[in-house]
């Protein structure tokens, strides 16, 4: 992942929030703005994925979707590629106490 920007939204389908927003449904996985693939390389354009660059994936491993929600599924290789990336942390681990 070359590109300092955060990963935003790629997903299979779309609807139209109450404010008139378009946000993501269906299959959702991470995306690099101004790169054609996923986190991990899957290609947009071949598996007809649509961006969402206003909306950030900021999903983890933890969260819970149920019925109600837009989004069905949440890609683990976008949760595992992205896992160092959301926040504030700037890397997957930090080292407290190094050996002298």
């Amino acid at each position: 992942m070359g590109s300092s920007s955060a990963p935003a939204v790629a997903a299979s389908g779309e609807e139209i929030g109450p404010d008139g927003v378009r946000q993501p449904g269906g299959e959702v996985h991470a995306w690099l703005p101004g790169q054609n693939q996923t986190v991990w390389g899957l290609a947009l354009s071949r598996t007809g994925l649509r961006r969402f660059p206003h909306v950030r994936f900021d999903y983890s491993g933890t969260d819970v979707l149920t019925e109600a929600d837009a989004v069905g599924w949440i890609c683990p290789r976008c949760l595992a590629a992205t896992a160092g990336r959301r926040g504030k942390e700037k890397h997957a681990w930090v080292r407290d106490s190094p050996r002298p």
